[in-house]
Formats: structure tokens, sequence, C-alpha cells
């Protein structure tokens, strides 16, 4: 079953953190970034994602396979909160057809960063 998961990420530079959340995962996996429509595209091996830069937030939608939507959601929220720590981002994920909600902000004894798809320790 295909799950879907939103977050609404309020930010004075939308467009900003985008780009670069593109690019930084871009190394990795397939990214893409338009400037001009304020849009872009993540292709994950196990699922996508996509960006879009609207007036004061950034929209963040992961969809997957349900068993490997945590850790999609894990994986851009992760590195956006990581992005925007002097900004204090908070990525809320809000998954379709269900109650689930999944919390990220930066914690002052979190690790750096680690490669895509390994676990995290990580607030929920």
């Amino acid at each position: 079953m295909t799950g879907r998961s939103h977050a609404r990420v309020a930010t004075d530079r939308p467009h900003r953190y985008a780009k670069q959340l593109a690019a930084h995962l871009g190394r990795r996996i397939n990214a893409t970034w338009d400037e001009e429509s304020g849009q872009g595209r993540l292709a994950f091996p196990n699922g996508t994602g996509t960006l879009a830069a609207i007036p004061g937030a950034l929209l963040l939608t992961v969809e997957s396979s349900e068993p490997n939507l945590a850790a999609l959601e894990d994986v851009v929220g992760r590195h956006l909160v990581r992005f925007g720590l002097k900004d204090e981002l908070v990525v809320q994920w809000r998954r379709e057809h269900t109650t689930a909600e999944a919390a990220q902000r930066r914690r002052a004894d979190a690790p750096e960063d680690t490669p895509l798809g390994q676990d995290h320790d990580h607030e929920r």
C-alpha cells in the first residue's frame, strides 16, 4: 500500500531552503529544483518527493510504500532542519488517511549528518 505524507514548513526563505535541499540530496538521488516555478522533485529508490515554495512556507510531500514512508520523512525532514538550524525550522509531517504525525526539529546533541538510509535517533 502506498502512503503519502505532507509538511508545511514556515519560513521566510522557502526558495533558498528548497534549492539547498534539492542540491544536497541531488548528490545521492535524482533531485531537481526550478527556481522560476518554485517547484522541485525528489526521486528516491523507494519513493518520491516534491518541494513547493509559497509565500511564507515550504511545502513538502513524500510518497512511498507504507514501510518506507517514515524513512523518507526522516531523510527530507532531518536535512531541512539541519539547514534551517539558524531559523529553527520545524518539519511536522501529516500522513494522508491516518492520524499519524511526526515532528522533526534540531536537538543540541544530534549528530551532524550520516548517509542516507541509515537509522537516526530523532524526535517523533
